[in-house]
């Protein structure tokens, strides 16, 4: 069986098997510090790119020149992170047939701590020391340290990361002006162009390998959840090259490499590069805010199936169709109704649900948008005000306060490597009604919760989701892990 691998995420997991049999490495945890200014960072002019491609173009030499000239902004992150862990064999503590076999340590302790150390690659993105890397790379760390190109260090502070799209900000202060990357149009590339990888796989600095384009829009590939449209390539990618920069052969950044698909961990000719219109939206964001603010309509989606594009009298099978609006959501007071086909998005086509997700997510906030819907037949166009999924989280938590009587939040990077779950998915009380439904079952503040009625939890937003959705008096079952014992176990209880 295949697995997708993010080319950081061997090493940490190799490391984490010699100190504690089989334990993963890596957890998907971040922090964040708002920057202190706002940098810019937009494609390149043509005038700081290579010459155009042309029949002249000498091809011996171009790969050559696209290393030479970018190599210079091309840095080695070295990671160190350290982890409390429970002690593996604390189940059979109290196992008469564990210590006579095993010779199992009495008194033995409950946690200790081990340190874990990784490494990644990133690109400098302009003269004061940004540097553009992987969510994946710096999660959790608590220290980073940058090797520039000429081999000086600098230690590294976290300026925001997204989980969402694995991208993250870090900064150096040098002391002085710094080669940096340009950025190209990712919409731009065609199958088949070719790109060149640069960066550390394996720790051996300053490589560089050269592929193709294989294939464009790939989703799914780590979290169906998150915001995803990956460049696919067979330059060579391995564990090390992630957050390093994918270029086009005008030497222009087209994409950040992140994963690989591989059944050895190694790589087989298919890896996935983040595309740089991405990047540098979410960058800009980061380094702006230090955190990334998106745009919510308001609606459950899926793509469309050939019977309900036929019921919806489409001729073509493209599109999202709308499962679910959300009563009082931005699409709700534009008049968008279940069942509606959403096929385009300010006048770009719509050709999947993850196509209206990522131009919602990055569209502006407390703008109008127009949307194209299909309804009976008839194409419909929509005046909408994008509202911010801050907010409706917001507005989705009153829902769990009023039906099951809590506010609930995200889990801790401590929290998840404490119950063993991944940073992101389950949800933690916050606060509780002792009058209230999940209080006379028993609940707790710090309680986990995993799931509802068997639908896993995704989060805030997605735990309110499925709580707006219960009827008062409706039964309902939780997955639950009780914070002072790591027990898990299914509660079930009635809606107010």
């Amino acid at each position: 069986m295949s697995k997708i691998i993010t080319t950081k995420g061997l090493i940490a997991f190799l490391t984490g098997i010699f100190l504690v049999l089989g334990f993963a490495g890596w957890s998907l945890a971040h922090t964040q510090e708002t920057a202190s200014q706002t940098v810019t960072i937009a494609p390149a002019p043509a005038k700081t790119s290579l010459a155009p491609i042309t029949s002249k173009t000498n091809f011996r030499t171009i790969i050559a020149t696209v290393a030479r000239n970018s190599l210079p902004a091309v840095v080695h992150i070295d990671v160190t992170q350290q982890q409390e862990i429970r002690t593996p064999f604390m189940p059979f503590e109290n196992d008469p047939f564990f210590h006579f076999f095993f010779n199992g340590p009495n008194n033995m302790p409950r946690k200790f701590r081990r340190e874990l150390k990784g490494l990644g690659s990133g690109m400098i993105i302009n003269a004061d020391g940004y540097i553009l890397t992987n969510n994946h790379v710096v999660a959790g760390a608590t220290s980073m340290k940058v090797v520039l190109a000429d081999g000086t260090q600098y230690p590294a502070k976290l300026i925001g990361t997204d989980p969402k799209t694995d991208l993250a900000v870090v900064k150096i202060n040098a002391g002085r002006k710094l080669p940096h990357v340009t950025f190209g149009d990712s919409d731009k590339l065609a199958v088949g162009d070719w790109v060149v990888a640069i960066g550390d796989p394996r720790g051996l600095t300053q490589t560089v390998t050269q592929g193709i384009i294989s294939a464009k829009h790939r989703r799914g590939i780590l979290d169906p959840t998150s915001y995803e449209d990956y460049l696919q390539t067979d330059a060579a990618i391995n564990p090390g090259n992630s957050g390093g920069p994918l270029l086009n052969l005008e030497g222009q950044v087209v994409g950040i490499n992140s994963a690989i698909e591989s059944t050895s961990g190694g790589f087989q000719g298919i890896g996935f590069a983040i595309p740089s219109d991405m990047a540098v939206h979410i960058a800009n964001q980061l380094i702006a805010h230090g955190k990334v603010r998106r745009g919510w309509l308001g609606v459950s989606i899926k793509n469309i199936t050939p019977s309900q594009a036929r019921s919806s009298k489409i001729k073509f099978i493209k599109g999202a169709l709308v499962v679910e609006v959300v009563k009082g959501s931005p699409a709700d007071h534009a008049g968008m109704k279940k069942n509606d086909v959403v096929i385009a998005f300010q006048g770009h086509p719509i050709k999947t649900a993850i196509d209206l997700q990522n131009a919602v997510a990055d569209a502006k906030i407390d703008h109008n948008a127009v949307i194209t819907v299909m309804r009976n037949g008839k194409t419909k166009k929509l005046t909408v005000r994008i509202s911010s999924q801050q907010e409706a989280i917001k507005r989705l938590a009153a829902s769990a306060e009023e039906r099951l009587g809590v506010t609930v939040r995200p889990l801790t990077t401590h929290e998840a490597e404490k119950y063993g779950q991944q940073k992101g998915t389950c949800v933690a009380i916050a606060s509780i009604d002792p009058n209230g439904p999940m209080a006379h079952a028993g609940f707790e503040v710090n309680d986990i919760i995993t799931a509802v009625n068997n639908v896993p939890v995704n989060g805030v937003q997605g735990f309110a989701e499925i709580v707006k959705s219960l009827r008062p008096g409706q039964n309902v079952v939780l997955s639950a892990i009780d914070h002072r014992t790591g027990q898990s176990g299914y509660v079930q209880l009635a809606t107010r």
